[in-house]
């Protein structure tokens, strides 16, 4: 049986203390190497800390331990003995807002840190709401800094009804809150002596016990072709598997498909893996099939069920965060697109209104969209794409635009369906 893998993303307020978090995490689950440790006591030392900073584990960039924030989003592995886990530790800085979405995208829960002295403030609320935005299923808000209002059941209690107050006008689905002192480990990996009033898991219970299998889809069947196998090698003739990774559903050997754009119905005739065949198989496994005839299927087609079928449309009505220095969106820009494996050309037919990530309000009828802003557009593109509403399925619910020109990424979007 192999060990769960997670995806986590910890986000909040400037000095909430998310670096910290991280590198208690580590250090109290014994994923610090000795050197590591002694190179972060020594960083300490020489910048005048009067404690073990183990935010530097994360801060990586020279920029970050200079001003002591996150700009980039940093990325650590570590396990424990029930579950893997990939840890995205995402700015908290407005001018950021890119790097939150990339970090978040991902995510099967989302860590979002308070201090317990300030309450929700207006980049928690933001925070909050582009994790909302992209569908994190589970949220997590870890209360800060306890130590700082000597341990206050009150406050704490303060600071959650203040939270889902604010959460209700969101879609989360699952909520959990956390007193914590980042800074001395309680309620990270060991209880805390001083909140004998909290029985509720520690952070690290929460995140080897929150139940993250149903995130995934497992009803409609989609299956972007990545790569054609052709081994040309002996004992492989006639072989011909196409790889790529299960995006939703859950699929056998036996089961009845349909190839589109083609349309045409075949069985799949066997599962593969480097480690060898597989029973079945379900996101977001990387897998090749082969089928039981022999089709026409190339990179960017899609295998589906022939009766659950996703939306073959050119009419794209979306969310856009706009991740480009400049210049920004406007109506008539053209880009690349890619959803899933295939690629096409598209074109922005209408900005529709350009949303306040801090008060929730629509600006209708902005003339663009610019570096880490969030609005709805409607495009068309100039090849059909086979869309699922991004609520539905994360993977055939999103794309990224590139620059036809520089051939960076400008923006990521969301489907909410087609447009009209």
């Amino acid at each position: 049986m192999t060990t769960e893998l997670v995806r986590l993303a910890t986000t909040g307020s400037v000095d909430d203390g998310k670096s910290t978090l991280i590198g208690r995490l580590l250090y109290d689950s014994k994923q610090i190497f000795q050197d590591q440790m002694d190179a972060v006591e020594d960083a300490s030392r020489r910048r005048g800390t009067d404690y073990v900073d183990l935010a530097l584990l994360t801060d990586g960039l020279r920029a970050e331990r200079e001003q002591g924030i996150t700009i980039d989003v940093a990325y650590r592995y570590f396990a424990t003995p029930k579950r893997k886990f990939i840890l995205a530790d995402t700015p908290g800085h407005i001018q950021y807002t890119r790097n939150m979405v990339t970090g978040s995208s991902t995510a099967n829960i989302a860590l979002i840190l308070v201090d317990a002295r300030n309450g929700v403030v207006e980049q928690t609320k933001r925070h909050s709401f582009l994790a909302s935005l992209l569908g994190v299923p589970h949220l997590v808000l870890c209360v800060n800094k306890m130590d700082l209002v000597d341990w206050s059941e009150d406050r704490y209690n303060e600071v959650v009804e203040e939270f889902r107050e604010f959460a209700a006008k969101l879609d989360i689905h699952d909520l959990r809150f956390v007193p914590v002192s980042a800074l001395l480990g309680d309620n990270i990996v060991n209880y805390s002596e001083k909140m004998q009033w909290y029985r509720g898991p520690t952070v690290i219970q929460l995140l080897e016990e929150i139940h993250v299998a149903s995130d995934f889809n497992m009803i409609d069947v989609r299956f972007p072709v990545q790569y054609v196998i052709r081994p040309h090698r002996n004992g492989f003739h006639d072989y011909r598997g196409y790889a790529g990774t299960v995006a939703g559903g859950l699929m056998k050997p036996g089961d009845e498909v349909m190839v589109l754009p083609s349309g045409f119905a075949t069985r799949i005739a066997s599962i593969d893996t480097f480690d060898g065949p597989l029973e079945d198989a379900a996101p977001p496994m990387s897998v090749v099939l082969t089928l039981e005839d022999d089709l026409d299927i190339s990179r960017g087609d899609m295998i589906c069920r022939p009766r659950n079928q996703p939306e073959a449309t050119q009419d794209l009505d979306a969310m856009i965060c706009w991740m480009a220095e400049s210049p920004g969106m406007q109506v008539g820009s053209k880009y690349e697109i890619k959803h899933t494996t295939r690629w096409g050309r598209a074109m922005v037919n209408d900005l529709q209104y350009r949303l306040d990530v801090n008060t929730l309000h629509r600006e209708e009828g902005p003339t663009q969209l610019a570096l880490n802003e969030i609005g709805r557009v409607r495009m068309r593109t100039t090849t059909p794409f086979f869309v699922d509403d991004y609520r539905r399925n994360r993977q055939t619910g999103s794309f990224i635009l590139v620059d036809e020109a520089s051939y960076t990424t400008v923006a990521s979007g969301m489907i909410t369906g087609r447009a009209t």
